[in-house]
């Protein structure tokens, strides 16, 4: 069962319906909570019979907006379309919650309802960046759900990438990078010089491939890149902007003159292959990492093809169980650390 919230997208809740109905088609075996305004829910259901079927709607009047702010949500949003759909994760009714709403108020809402793993100490949003690794992406975090990240916050990132990236890139043994300003050992903050040592010796479910620059985030020296959740955030909106203006950049030259015309059109079917392979909305869906359920952020603008992305990345996460996947993970360190103290 997949709890998704219809309310918070862009685009309204036709695209996000339009997104459920095209993940359900493809899988037959999905259910879902549907959470929202019935009154505009239900019409757009009743085109798609055959799926709404396996829709249950949750009436929600109220929406959290773009521009609320995470500390108002928490006193009140009880009522809203997200609160409700992290709620039936909370009590057990889905297995994984999906929004595509205001970013902040999402991780506060989970935070707070849901509650970190045993062990954790900060949370992560993980993400897919298009690579050129066999597996075509990798995995980074924080890409924005806390802007702070110390030695020991690092340490766990790594160790919680590492289990995303073996669910969800099928991966035995992911290796995993630090992101610095150099792949030197003298180089960098405090904080990652001492994340590096810890690293260094760690053997909880990944290879640690040390220091990695910018440049490695779509490359082949790892699988999981860590960084704190400024960087990754920056990292993620400029490579998000530098596609966009490839992109458009390429449109215009192809359509500057009747001879970039014909060129177009020789190479469209590379073009088209290309737009494919680098389409965002293949891997639109950031998880959020640490929590006591799992809970996937959509894309604010994704369109039914983004959504329905994020909807088949969670239902993906949810059958396999990587959230228990990753407590148990996390369990050895935790131990680790109260022996320690002791």
């Amino acid at each position: 069962m997949i709890s998704v919230d219809a309310m918070g997208s862009d685009k309204g809740p036709a695209a996000v319906v339009a997104g459920l109905v095209d993940s359900g088609r493809a899988d037959p075996d999905l259910s879902f909570i549907l959470h929202g305004d019935q009154a505009q829910l239900a019409p757009l259901l009743a085109k798609a019979a055959d799926v709404a079927q396996r829709v249950q709607i949750v009436h929600a009047e109220r929406v959290v907006t773009m521009n609320d702010k995470p500390a108002q949500v928490l006193r009140s949003g009880a009522g809203t379309s997200m609160w409700s759909t992290i709620e039936s994760v909370k009590q057990g009714q889905a297995k994984v919650a999906v929004s595509c709403g205001n970013t902040g108020a999402l991780m506060a809402l989970s935070m707070i309802r849901l509650r970190k793993l045993p062990g954790v100490n900060r949370p992560a949003i993980a993400c897919f960046w298009p690579s050129r690794n066999p597996s075509g992406f990798n995995v980074m975090l924080d890409v924005g759900a806390d802007i702070k990240a110390d030695a020991a916050d690092l340490v766990q990132y790594a160790t919680m990438g590492a289990a995303y990236a073996s669910v969800a890139l099928n991966l035995e043994n992911p290796r995993v990078g630090l992101l610095n300003v150099g792949t030197e050992e003298h180089k960098g903050r405090a904080e990652l010089k001492e994340a590096h040592e810890l690293l260094s010796q760690a053997t909880n479910g990944f290879a640690y491939a040390g220091f990695v620059e910018g440049s490695d985030i779509p490359g082949t020296a790892c699988d999981v890149i860590v960084t704190d959740g400024f960087t990754g955030n920056v990292a993620l909106k400029t490579g998000e902007g530098t596609a966009k203006l490839i992109s458009d950049f390429l449109r215009q030259e192809y359509s500057a003159s009747l001879t970039a015309k014909i060129a177009a059109g020789l190479s469209m079917r590379i073009l088209r292959r290309l737009q494919t392979r680098m389409d965002p909305r293949r891997v639109n869906g950031g998880v959020f990492l640490g929590l006591n359920g799992t809970v996937v952020k959509s894309h604010g603008s994704a369109d039914a093809t983004g959504v329905a992305a994020a909807i088949q990345l969670a239902a993906r996460l949810a059958r396999s169980g990587m959230n228990e996947r990753l407590a148990e993970r996390l369990a050895p360190s935790q131990s680790g650390e109260q022996d320690g103290a002791a």
